[in-house]
């Protein structure tokens, strides 16, 4: 799933080959925005052709496309051999994982940018239409909808029972999964795009008012406001966190190391564009592309990059790693897959 857990920390288990090379490319036929899910050695992503597509992890070919009824910005979410997202019309889809076959939809009132996160038999995302939704994965029932006064962009994260989700109305907002009952709601101070990641009883993550924030989620206050001195761009790019860091991505064109902490500054990395997808960490190293169409891979101790490609397209779609491999999709519709030859 995006963010690949359900405390959505941008954290993938293995460990990157010291000079990936591409295996293989797909291509679709228009741009790729969705951050692809892997599962079962099959790779699935969104386009905003209206397709959605399974490809073969190991190969790149084809495997089964399903067309949905607009383009598709969602990335998708595999829990149970279900595959979960939206499109841009406002339907959410279940499709079975293996053939493609379409188990049920809901349709909401607004377009679905948000990916699916799952509790138990749950499965919850946000609307366009300012809703943050919780239906049945068994058939798709509406359970309960949570009204917020802005979009909701962002995936919720999951922690202790409860869904956490920042949206464009400038707050932080934690609801009860089995009850649907709003908890707390931190006033944030200006709109979020980027999803929370939660580490260690924090959550994490970028505004637009150019501010990395840390919310403790034992009291529910504010520890700490990171702002670059000199830089004041907005994040659009969602935190991966470990014990040890808080690397984002920022539209000033800067990928940002933080102390969990303290929100000191570790290091920075200068990108030749802004940067809208959002990285992950990889054991001691963690990939990031900016919409230039340059991934780099950096260490996380240093921000030294130690490995660098040009896609030539712009990115906003984040990579996706397993067994040694990660994929990635660019704005002309190409998704690649880097690794060891």
């Amino acid at each position: 799933m995006f963010r690949g857990n359900p405390q959505l920390t941008g954290v993938a288990v293995g460990e990157l080959p010291s000079n990936p090379q591409p295996l293989w490319t797909f291509a679709a036929s228009s741009g790729i925005e969705s951050t692809a899910a892997i599962f079962d050695r099959t790779v699935y992503f969104g386009s905003l052709d209206g397709f959605f597509y399974a490809v073969d992890f190991n190969t790149g070919e084809l495997k089964w496309k399903y067309q949905a009824a607009d383009e598709i910005k969602s990335s998708p979410s595999v829990y149970k051999g279900v595959v979960y997202f939206g499109d841009e019309l406002g339907t959410f889809y279940a499709l079975d994982g293996r053939s493609g076959e379409k188990k049920w939809t809901f349709t909401a009132d607004g377009g679905i940018v948000s990916s699916a996160n799952f509790f138990e038999d749950r499965v919850l995302f946000g609307g366009y239409d300012n809703y943050l939704y919780c239906l049945s994965t068994k058939d798709g029932a509406l359970l309960w909808k949570l009204e917020t006064d802005g979009y909701v962009h962002a995936t919720p994260a999951i922690f202790n029972g409860n869904a956490l989700v920042a949206g464009c109305d400038g707050y932080l907002r934690v609801v009860s999964i089995r009850e649907g009952v709003e908890q707390k709601k931190i006033e944030l101070g200006n709109y979020v795009a980027a999803s929370p990641a939660i580490c260690n009883q924090r959550a994490y993550f970028g505004t637009f008012a150019n501010q990395v924030v840390c919310v403790n989620l034992n009291d529910y206050k504010i520890v700490w406001r990171y702002e670059n001195p000199k830089r004041k761009f907005p994040y659009y790019s969602s935190a991966a966190v470990t014990d040890a860091v808080v690397v984002i991505g920022g539209r000033d064109k800067m990928v940002h190391a933080l102390n969990p902490q303290t929100g000191e500054a570790k290091w920075t990395f200068m990108t030749h564009a802004k940067i809208e997808s959002s990285p992950v960490i990889v054991g001691e190293r963690v990939i990031i592309a900016s919409s230039s169409g340059e991934i780099n891979i950096l260490e996380t101790n240093t921000g030294k990059s130690v490995w660098q490609f040009d896609a030539g397209s712009s990115m906003v779609a984040s990579p996706s790693f397993a067994s040694g491999q990660f994929v990635i999709g660019t704005g002309d519709g190409v998704l690649y897959c880097f690794g060891q030859k």
